[in-house]
């Protein structure tokens, strides 16, 4: 069987995509990595407390690690702190790599052009699926999970916060794409079948926060998506 590291978010395509390989049954997804903003503790331009990131590895019973990384980054130090990841990774016998793109063919190309060097495949379980099939499979087996950003070029503040239920599908413009693949919005996953029990969530304030043109990162990631405008986070925290 394939071992695996799975490129995970926290968010709704990162779930799905985890649910489609243990279906498969092909692949044993042996990590959970995460970009991380060392300087704030959490996971990047998502906003998510790191405490509700390692609630999700205990609860899907997958070994978490994390990419530490500056608040903003250059092409440089990111591709340095992620080479050294990888050759972590590929010590511990690591073949593949998991991730929940569906559409962004620059970012899937930088993806496997990246890692094949390191001898590392690259794995797409939702590559150009449509998105309302994916939003209705979602829903569909019982997922659960809240907005935690939202661009604000793209959607008002009104969708952070948020569960992703059927009323908010049915809110988001015709030009927003239903999965937010085009950085319109993140989500965090609280629930589902992939998960031994859910997380309990307190939501918090709501906060605008705008942001630099970065360094560099990977093309068309969400950390090169915050150019020129602005974010709506709501912060979440574990109900204890």
């Amino acid at each position: 069987m394939k071992k695996a590291y799975f490129n995970w978010s926290g968010g709704k395509d990162s779930a799905l995509a985890l649910w489609k390989i243990k279906n498969q049954g092909n692949a044993q997804v042996d990590y959970l990595l995460t970009s991380m903003n060392g300087f704030h503790n959490r996971i990047s331009m998502h906003g998510v407390r790191r405490e509700l990131l390692e609630a999700q590895a205990k609860s899907l019973n997958i070994s978490l690690t994390t990419i530490e990384l500056p608040e903003y980054p250059s092409m440089l130090e990111y591709e340095s702190i992620m080479a050294e990841k990888i050759e972590w990774l590929k010590r511990r016998k690591i073949t593949h790599a998991v991730f929940g793109d569906i559409f962004l063919e620059d970012l899937r190309k930088y993806r496997e052009t990246t890692l094949i060097a390191f001898g590392i495949e690259c794995v797409f379980p939702l590559w150009k699926r449509d998105t309302k099939e994916l939003v209705g499979e979602f829903m569909k087996n019982d997922f659960k999970a809240v907005t935690v950003c939202v661009n604000e070029r793209l959607l008002d503040r009104s969708f952070v916060g948020r569960e992703l239920d059927g009323g908010f599908f049915e809110d988001l413009p015709a030009s927003v794409d239903p999965c937010g693949e085009n950085g319109e919005f993140h989500s965090f996953v609280y629930a589902g079948p992939i998960f031994n029990h859910p997380i309990r969530l307190k939501k918090g304030e709501i906060v605008y926060r705008h942001y630099p043109a970065p360094g560099g990162a990977e093309p068309n990631s969400d950390v090169t998506a915050a150019r020129n405008y602005g974010f709506y986070f709501c912060d979440f925290t574990l109900d204890k």
